[in-house]
């Protein structure tokens, strides 16, 4: 596969995932950019186009744990993080963003790859290095908290939407 076609069909998984783990879009640029090159770089040979989008998601988690790490070391807290101005189209969609940055990581990625990238439990598992029963523990208990965030938002005037 040619550079531009691996971008073109992988861009939104490799930005989405790097922007979902780091809660800022200056970190999901930089990784973005970091993964493509890496692969640009190694020119490795792959069977098909599923073992390519395997190979960006597992290059796009490992950047984003090294720029977590970078963070930890410079004493920079996620809490800490400067406020970004990040807004989809519709309210909702970034009052769904805000609630999905503020879960737990492991909630975060889970959540990502199963209903933005539509992979399925076991691929899920097979990315994140983790058993198919713990991944579907993570998304049942991501989902109940995104819930109750996006509640929370509709109590307080945030959003209007109820079909969550």
């Amino acid at each position: 596969m040619h550079i531009d076609d691996v971008i073109e069909a992988c861009q939104s998984t490799v930005y989405g995932i790097a922007l979902t783990r780091t809660r800022s879009k200056d970190d999901a640029d930089d990784i973005f950019q970091e993964v493509f090159l890496a692969y640009f770089r190694r020119n490795l040979a792959f069977k098909d186009a599923e073992h390519v989008k395997a190979w960006l998601i597992n290059a796009t988690m490992n950047c984003t744990k090294k720029c977590l790490r970078q963070r930890a070391r410079a004493g920079i807290p996620m809490e800490e993080l400067p406020e970004e101005i990040f807004a989809f189209e519709a309210p909702e969609d970034t009052a769904l963003y805000d609630a999905l940055c503020a879960l737990a990581e492991p909630y975060r990625t889970v959540l990502h790859l199963f209903y933005f990238e539509d992979m399925p439990v076991e691929r899920v598992a097979k990315a994140l290095g983790r058993r198919a029963g713990t991944v579907r523990m993570q998304l049942t208990r991501g989902r109940a908290l995104l819930r109750e965030h996006m509640l929370l938002k509709q109590q307080k005037g945030e959003i209007f939407d109820e079909s969550f």
